[in-house]
């Protein structure tokens, strides 16, 4: 999948020194992950359905 134009956003959680973190952007059918630290190395691509579960566990 093409990531190339993709908008990427941060956690609102981000610290204000920039933080560790990931970031999210909204592909068709899933949801792509990149380390903020590294933004041209490697992308996750996880289907929403995988996400909406990893969210819902991580709020549990």
């Amino acid at each position: 999948m093409d990531l190339t134009k993709a908008v990427w956003r941060k956690s609102s959680y981000t610290t204000a020194n920039g933080g560790n973190c990931v970031e999210l952007s909204s592909a068709r059918r899933a949801v792509a992950v990149r380390d903020s630290k590294d933004p041209d190395g490697p992308k996750l691509l996880v289907s929403r359905g995988a996400f909406a579960a990893l969210l819902s566990d991580l709020k549990r």
